[in-house]
């Protein structure tokens, strides 16, 4: 292993330009030349002592499409030393292995709050240097296979980020978005896909920001994702009477009082297992999360409407747009008026003006 003081490198990622420079990564190996921005300094498996994977590494042949950003949901740390990110990483990876039976760390990449940047999953920075291949990780369900995952150390549910982890998460989505062509956009919290509070309201809060800032470094359009909202223990209002009324669709008897209480938690919660959208909170961490719904779990209760469709699931779409202003009856019946209400809510957000509510609606409708 490398004496701490010669993995430290220079952090700010540089612009390549048309500069024939080539540069040295922590593990001696030359920088990408050919992609638009330089690597920022990152820790290999072999830099912070990781232990063999038990089992095979999946690389794909294919470039990831997205960014999944998590927080460890462990201590924020006060030690921001290169050690102490280390010893991080072997936690974390021991956690996995041990005690999920996973074969390596699941993430590809972890973030110190010191702002030190380590690859996770072995493979994972050979790959993100090549810029044409992807390490198949275990972090975010069903997006494993397209997603980069990236665990940042700390709790963000109520604490600041801080400055160094934050400058240095810039720099590595940055380098992603560049090395692949992923789209700034592209950039999400692990609660956009399952039913966890990751990466904490403060951090998710900020990705906006994130990916305008990753957008301006790499020149890459920025369209902010509409996303799927996470409903939590003693949420009220009208999101949770739509889900209330979708769960009826489904065949549970849950009130509609617009309050997430008991019996409607635990419809909720079958629903996310039978959607496999439970599977781990934070990944990096011990913290059980119970009673949330949200991400791809919505997926089960949000079925495509068109014209003459009747029943609970259209009652909740009728609530939902009258949440947003629109006056109509909610009495369950898809007809004339309805569809000329979707249209017009479609083409108000860009949207292929027809009159179905379809999955990119539902997202509108709830966010």
């Amino acid at each position: 292993m490398m004496a701490l003081g010669e993995v430290r490198v220079a952090r700010r990622v540089l612009l390549a330009g048309g500069l024939a420079a080539t540069a040295v990564t922590v593990s001696g190996m030359p920088a990408v030349a050919g992609s638009r921005r330089m690597a920022p300094s990152i820790a290999s498996t072999a830099d912070w002592d990781a232990r063999a994977a038990s089992g095979s590494i999946q690389v794909l042949d294919s470039k990831p499409t997205k960014i999944v950003v998590h927080h460890t949901a462990t201590p924020n740390a006060e030690d921001t030393s290169q050690a102490h990110a280390f010893e991080l990483c072997r936690q974390i990876q021991n956690y996995h292995m041990d005690s999920n039976g996973w074969i390596d760390t699941g993430q590809n990449f972890t973030n110190s709050r010191g702002g030190y940047l380590m690859e996770g999953r072995h493979q994972s920075l050979a790959a993100l240097r090549g810029g044409s291949q992807h390490v198949r990780g275990a972090h975010a369900g069903e997006q494993n296979s397209v997603a980069l995952g990236i665990e940042n150390e700390g709790t963000y549910t109520e604490a600041a980020v801080p400055s160094a982890l934050w400058s240095s998460l810039v720099e590595l989505c940055s380098y992603m978005v560049a090395q692949y062509g992923i789209a700034a956009g592209e950039i999400y919290g692990h609660r956009d896909f399952m039913a966890t509070a990751c990466p904490g309201a403060v951090l998710y809060g900020r990705l906006p920001e994130l990916r305008a800032q990753v957008g301006a470094r790499t020149g890459s359009p920025v369209v902010q994702p509409v996303t799927w909202p996470l409903v939590v223990p003693g949420a009220s209002g009208d999101v949770v009477s739509a889900l209330q009324l979708l769960l009826r669709a489904r065949g549970f008897g849950v009130p509609v009082d617009g309050v997430f209480g008991a019996g409607t938690v635990r419809a909720a919660e079958a629903v996310v297992r039978r959607r496999g959208a439970a599977e781990g909170s934070c990944l990096a961490a011990r913290v059980v999360e119970p009673g949330l719904f949200g991400g791809q779990a919505w997926l089960e209760v949000t079925p495509e409407l068109v014209r003459g469709a009747e029943g609970d699931a259209v009652r909740a779409a009728q609530v939902l747009l009258r949440a947003r202003g629109v006056s109509m009856s909610v009495d369950g019946v898809f007809g004339d008026s309805m569809v000329s209400v979707v249209r017009e809510f479609r083409g108000s957000r860009g949207l292929v003006a027809s009159g179905v509510v379809d999955e990119v609606v539902w997202r509108w409708l709830l966010s």
